[in-house]
């Protein structure tokens, strides 16, 4: 029984299909290998791009199958009923396809095998190869700028008398360090959004965006993480700053969260366990005196991972985490240890990291200042 690896997607927000392809195509189109050759089918509105560009053995016109059906007398042929004349051309009577493959599709493959592939789709993608490391590199430097704007806006607001921040004569809010931020990336050529300018307790909660006005000598984390539109690939940069003085806890907290995030790169290369790497950091902020847990109703101390894959998705594998993973040289990931806690405020580092088979190299460029 001949069989092919399939996806049916978008490659747009399909991170799978766009490995397969290597190039942006914003609706749903077909990819499979069968044969050890791979094939894309197409509209006509995509075809000629996609023969200069897609990084298939062969592109296949969707209008060639639909006139096929028409004449079969389907008035109006669908994607399944191509896909079934495709696999059925080819002679293929089963399908290994991603978890994520659309169910009503599925349904439609009678008399087809459909094997839902554990993830991930392309083992492959989690050790870098040295053009994607270049992307993903480009990718960082994007978020550099970004924050390079994000913190010139700060250090040139002004600390009012009510304690708040103000810029070109009014309060400071995030949505306007959001806007600089996400400007600056898409004047380079990238794409930010859900950027997160949050200060004070706001910043307790990780995936926080903020909102509102930004206070002095309070904790604002910046977390930015840009999209190259070229590329696809994705960088990933947190700092915590304080716009005049930090107060001695928010001090004792960033200096163990920096010490947390030296430990991890000491740690990472070739066949470590993520788990422990995970559970040193934990290990390390309960020596500092920074416990973890639920206080007044709320998480806090260090409770997210340590870090996470990074390329074509802003969050893939390998995860840097309580999960049992072992890293491989060619994985990228962040190192973005973080303690936060309500009444004082949060602090997050983020780095990228490359491990490699005697440890692992910084791509990350940027400063750390905590006062500006």
């Amino acid at each position: 029984m001949k069989t092919a690896r399939l996806i049916v997607a978008d490659s747009e927000s399909d991170a799978d299909m766009f490995y397969a392809v290597g190039m942006f195509v914003p609706d749903p189109f077909i990819w499979f290998e069968v044969g050890g050759r791979t094939h894309a089918v197409l509209s006509d509105l995509e075809i000629d791009r996609a023969r200069r560009k897609a990084g298939v053995d062969r592109v296949l016109p969707l209008s060639r199958y639909l006139d096929q059906l028409k004449r079969t007398g389907l008035k109006t042929p669908c994607l399944g009923d191509v896909l079934k004349r495709v696999l059925a051309e080819h002679g293929v009577r089963a399908v290994e396809v991603p978890h994520s493959f659309p169910l009503g599709l599925a349904r439609q493959l009678r008399g087809v095998r459909v094997l839902a592939k554990p993830d991930p789709f392309f083992p492959q993608r989690g050790v870098k190869s040295p053009g994607e490391l270049r992307a993903i590199s480009d990718a960082v430097r994007l978020a550099e700028y970004g924050m390079k704007a994000a913190e010139a806006v700060l250090r040139a607001s002004r600390i009012g008398r009510d304690g708040y921040l103000r810029w070109r004569g009014s309060k400071l809010t995030s949505e306007h360090v959001q806007g600089v931020i996400n400007a600056t990336i898409a004047g380079l050529g990238g794409s930010a959004t859900h950027t997160i300018v949050a200060c004070g307790n706001q910043a307790c909660d990780p995936h926080e965006r903020g909102h509102g006005p930004l206070k002095a000598h309070q904790a604002i984390i910046l977390d930015i993480f840009p999209r190259d539109t070229e590329t696809g690939y994705w960088g990933d940069l947190s700092r915590t700053v304080v716009r005049g003085r930090a107060s001695a806890p928010i001090k004792a907290i960033y200096a163990s969260v920096a010490k947390a995030q030296d430990l991890v790169f000491r740690q990472l290369r070739d066949g470590v366990n993520s788990q422990d790497v995970h559970r040193a950091v934990h290990a390390l902020f309960r020596a500092d005196g920074f416990d973890t847990g639920r206080r007044h109703g709320f998480m806090q101390g260090f409770f997210h991972g340590t870090g996470h894959g990074l390329g074509l998705e802003i969050h893939e594998r390998p995860r840097v985490s309580a999960v049992d993973v072992t890293l491989r040289a060619g994985n990228v990931v962040t190192v973005e240890p973080g303690l936060y806690y309500r009444g004082i405020g949060g602090v997050r580092l983020e780095d990228v990291a490359v491990i490699q088979h005697a440890g692992a190299r910084n791509l990350t460029k940027f400063p750390k200042t905590l006062e500006i």
